[in-house]
Formats: C-alpha cells, structure tokens, sequence
C-alpha cells in the first residue's frame, strides 16, 4: 500500500495549528483519550500497592540502565544457548540492512509484521518496499492506518485519529466489501478474514518486543488480539527487532511488569495475550529466530544522566492519555513515531538537536506534571522537558542559533531573575508596574501588550496589578 506524501517535518508550534483546527479529529482522540483515562484510573485502584509497584519498576530499570552492556552480553548468550541468532545494529540503515537481507535470503516477497513501533522508527517497510518485499501489518489498528497510507498517531492505538464510519468506509474501499456496518465487531471480522490467508501462508514474520529477559532470553510480545501470536508462531522465520532498553534482568521481574503494563495501557488487568518465546523448539513453532539489538542514538542518551530515565519508558502511552497538548493537537503534529510527553522527550535525544522539528518538542508542554503521576514507571517527564530545553537553547547559542527574537526573551528572563532575588528590588518593581500599566488597562483586564507580550495576550487577558498588594495590606494590618 503507498503511503501518502508525507507532511515536511517542521517545528511543532508550526505544525500544531493545523491539527487544532480539525474539529473532526479532536472529537476523536478526545473522546478516546478520556475513555481510556477513566477505565485506566479504575484498573488502578484496584490495587492497593500499585504505588510500590511503580517504584520497583522504576528500580529494575535503573539498574538495568546502570548495567545496561553487562545485560546485553548476558541477554546474547541466553538468546545463541536457546538456539537463535543475535545481530547487533548500530542505526536504522544498519538494522534495515540486516533485516532484508534475511528476508531476501528467504526467497520471499511477503512477509507478515505483528506491531512494533520500534521498526516504524527505522523506517523499516519502506527499506522493505525498496527491496520488493511488502510488510503487511497485521495489528487492527496498524492495518487501518497502512490501508489508509496514513501515518500512526498513538503509541498503543495508532489509528486513534479515527472513528469507526472512517474505518468502515476505508474496509469497504481497500477489502472490496459491498456490506459493512460500523460496529466494532463486524469491523474487527472484516480484518480478521482480510489477514486470515496471508498468516497462513506467510513464511517470515517479523515482531517486535515488550521486554527481553537477560537471565533466559525469553522474548515477550503483549497484545489484544491475537494477530501477533500468529506472526510469531506460524511463519517458519521469525525476526524480533528490539531496542537495546528493552531488557529486564530476571524471569520473577514480570511479576512486576505483567501488572504495571496493561493496566497503563489498555486498562486491563491482564492483555488477552501473552507470548513468551525462548529460542527455537523442534517441531513447534518458528523454527529459525533472530533477535535484533537495536541502538540508533539510546547509547547517547544513556550518556545524559537526567535525560537517562527517558530509556525506562514501556510504551504504554499513559501519558499521551492524560496529556492536555496531546488531546487538543494528535500525534501526527509531533512528526515522530513517538508522539506525545513521551515522545517530546524521546525524539529530540534520538534524532539530536540539529533537527530543528525534534528540538521543538520539549516545548510541546504545559509541565502539567499529569504525565509523570501516571507513568508506571515513574519517569520525571516535567524535568527532562525543562532539562532539554536548556539544552536546546545551549545548542542554539553554539550554532549562531539565537536570533534577536530570542536574544530578547533571555535578557526578560534574566531581567525578572535579578528583580526576584531581592524583596525591596521586586517591590520597586511592582510600584513601577502599577504605574504603568494604566497605558493598557481597559475594563479591569490588560488585554494587549506591546513587542513579545503580545504574543501573550494575543490568546488571553492579564490582570492587573492591584492597586494594594497583598505584602501592603499585611504590613497594614501589623
């Protein structure tokens, strides 16, 4: 399926207009999102240490960060021991590279893809395309989004930008169906016929991967629906691509993670599937796997003591749920495969801040904080925003990237540092503000300000200072 012509990546202040002005499209992800919120905020509390379970995940991703290359080496001998092949991938052109070239070695033109957001990274059906092979995706919401040559805008649902008359009328188009109702059901089965064949002739499969056990080399893939536990049973090559963060250290550390994950992500207290695979088996299943240890720039944030935590994310997309900015504008606006909080601090670490789109992102927030109260594995999101924007403004400083509109607003903002360091300092300036401010006090509101305050009262009215603060009404009072 061609994919339309992409939108040229540009910085998301630029990009977000566009989306907030479909009206179509915020009623969708709104109502999606606050669905999702409300049963995950009722999985939740149904637990009485989900607080303690939060926290031991954070731990067991710490300490695999802390000893990531020790746990890759152990994770590569447990995956040859069970019988599978272990290819190491510097970057996306590297993992592509290796990937086709097994494919092609099968002799296949075909291969079927159970959904991995990690291959969407590498771009790696269009190096697939390239190379006359087409990937068909096989998860529901993934296959809505390639029929539609669409791009995905969630983590966990990437066709969320869409509601049910959209995909039944795209079914009817792209399956060749006369007859099709919108019911989720009826929607479902049109898939499920649809991808049926292809599973049962397919020869290769290619998967990605929750977690990755160091200890076994067991690999993990949940789901909701049983697509992927098709790809990764039935074809008799199976290639898993992973990203190098996505290893726990022992088996008993599921007893955490089979918690924490679905019950952030789809709000249930346990995914309708589970597919656990160590190596090959004589006879049963797959019977040629190979594991790819993706890096593609999670060395360097490795690297980054604050920005580190970004690498313990389990792709839940708890956050995108709760996120104001995210709601209002979709995932498409970010121009990432990882859209949302998540993704505004993910991206800019992976693609580097050269990229002027990815170096938008961290600014892609209110610093809410709502993010960092839902995230299973309790990554301080607020504080790697607020860190990488000073790295943003460091690299522009470097590279001759700070411009007179910038110049201004870093001299304000070490104007009103020095004003707030001393009491009679901040004081004298209110005394001065109240005098001139009546130059645009109108009805009780300041609703237009000069030069770069525009750009704030553009969208809404300041109060005035009053005409007694409140350190004078105290100062009264005593």
């Amino acid at each position: 399926m061609n994919k339309t012509t992409a939108h040229k990546p540009v910085p998301f202040e630029q990009s977000a207009g566009r989306y907030l002005a479909d009206t179509q499209l915020r009623r969708n992800i709104g109502h999606a999102a606050q669905t999702i919120r409300a049963k995950r905020a009722n999985a939740v509390n149904e637990l009485s240490d989900w607080e303690d379970l939060r926290e031991a995940g954070r731990l067991i991703k710490e300490r695999v960060m802390n000893n990531l290359d020790s746990y890759l080496l152990q994770l590569e001998e447990s995956v040859i021991k069970a019988g599978g092949h272990v290819h190491w991938a510097t970057d996306g052109e590297d993992a592509n590279r290796i990937i086709t070239g097994l494919v092609k070695r099968k002799g296949v033109t075909e291969v079927v893809k159970v959904k991995s957001i990690t291959t969407d990274e590498i771009k790696l059906n269009d190096a697939l395309e390239k190379e006359g092979i087409h990937a068909l995706e096989t998860d529901l919401a993934e296959l809505i989004v390639q029929l539609a040559g669409d791009e995905p805008s969630h983590i966990l649902v990437p066709a969320i930008h869409k509601n049910r008359s959209e995909i039944r009328d795209l079914f009817k188009e792209k399956l060749n169906i006369e007859h099709l109702s919108d019911k989720p059901a009826d929607l479902a089965e049109a898939a499920r016929l649809y991808l049926r064949k292809n599973f049962l002739k397919a020869t290769v499969g290619i998967s990605g991967a929750n977690f990755a056990v160091a200890e076994t080399g067991t690999v993990v893939v949940v789901e909701s629906e049983g697509n992927g536990r098709m790809c990764t049973t039935l074809p008799d090559t199976l290639i898993t691509v992973m990203g190098i963060e996505k290893i726990i250290p022992k088996w008993q550390d599921f007893e955490v993670f089979m918690q924490l994950l679905p019950r952030s992500s789809t709000a249930e207290r346990m995914n309708p599937y589970n597919n656990f695979w160590t190596g090959i088996s004589d006879g049963d299943g797959p019977q040629e796997f190979h594991l790819i240890l993706l890096d593609n720039g999670r060395t360097k944030v490795l690297a980054d003591e604050t920005g580190r935590q970004t690498l313990f994310c389990i792709r839940c997309s708890a956050c995108l749920n709760v996120c104001p900015v995210y709601e209002r504008t979709g995932g498409h606006a970010y121009h990432s495969v990882y859209p949302g909080p998540i993704g505004a601090i993910l991206t800019p670490q992976l693609r580097g801040l050269q990229d002027q789109s990815a170096a938008s992102l961290p600014y892609a927030s209110s610093l809410c904080g709502a993010c960092y109260e839902v995230c299973p594995v309790k990554i301080n999101i607020p504080e790697v925003l607020v860190h990488l924007r000073g790295k943003v403004v460091e690299y522009k400083k470097e590279h001759g990237g700070i411009g007179h509109k910038t110049d201004t607003i870093h001299l304000g903002m070490k104007f009103m540092a020095r004003t707030f360091q001393t009491r009679n300092r901040y004081e004298r300036l209110q005394r001065l503000g109240k005098i001139g401010q009546k130059l645009f006090v109108k009805d009780g509101a300041i609703s237009r300000l000069p030069g770069e305050l525009a750009k704030w009262t553009s969208i809404r009215d300041v109060k005035p200072i009053p005409k007694q603060t409140f350190r004078e009404w105290w100062r009264e009072r005593k």
